[in-house]
């Protein structure tokens, strides 16, 4: 996490601005872990956070967040095309690999989801770590490519004061609601493949100019199980 100098194209924030103070900060090691990691290395405060239920997050944000997929394809058929990765920072501590990174859709670039990741690397075949470790691909596209099962465990639905990093890696001024969720992905026997929080842009509308409740991503009411990203 770098606290950036400048800001990006501006977007139209949805509803009123949250105040200082308004959102409870939630202890570190909790529902910001791992996105608490990267502001403590670089010296910031985490923005504050709190955890709702997921029927209370508005849609499109409840389709894009409340289910039990990966993201990148979540995003990938809300937005009808593929999605780049553009890591932001990174490091490795034995076998885990912490990184930051935005998802932005193909050809435009435009930001789609910002996130902070955990990779338990000595829980990938070979290939699939190698590839990890290359950062080019989402790691939805590894999971599907190397053809790797997986169950997706959603731990806590978050809302989220920006600040100014996030600003500017989701190009975005001004002060926004942001929704999010810290979500686990796990290997069949139940161990950690990775643990991530993933944050949307506000009010995402989809390629076409969708509605932005549109989606036919599940909801709240998806079952669990193990599977594999859909394109």
């Amino acid at each position: 996490m770098r606290s950036p100098n400048s800001q990006s194209a501006a977007a139209a924030t949805p509803g009123p601005a949250p105040a200082p103070g308004d959102l409870p900060q939630l202890p570190a090691g909790s529902a910001a872990h791992p996105l608490d990691r990267f502001y403590a290395r670089s010296g910031l405060r985490l923005p504050p956070l709190e955890l709702i239920e997921g029927a209370a997050m508005p849609e499109p944000h409840r389709s894009l967040l409340v289910h039990e997929k990966d993201m990148t394809s979540t995003l990938e058929q809300f937005h009808h095309g593929p999605v780049n990765l553009r890591v932001v920072g990174s490091e490795r501590t034995g076998a885990d690999y912490f990184r930051e990174v935005v998802l932005t859709l193909h050809g435009s670039g435009k930001p789609v989801e910002f996130g902070a990741i955990c990779i338990h690397l000595d829980r990938f075949p070979p290939a699939a770590r190698e590839a990890v470790l290359a950062e080019r691909l989402p790691l939805g596209h590894i999971l599907r490519d190397f053809a790797i099962p997986y169950i997706s465990r959603p731990q806590a639905f978050l809302r989220i004061a920006s600040d100014p990093a996030i600003n500017a890696l989701l190009h975005l001024t001004g002060a926004h609601r942001l929704h999010g969720r810290r979500n686990s992905l796990l290997t069949p026997a139940g161990l950690s493949l990775a643990e991530i929080v993933e944050i949307l842009p506000p009010a995402p509308v989809a390629a076409g100019g969708m509605p932005s409740g549109s989606s036919s991503n599940s909801s709240s009411g998806s079952s669990p199980g193990a599977g594999r990203p859909s394109t």
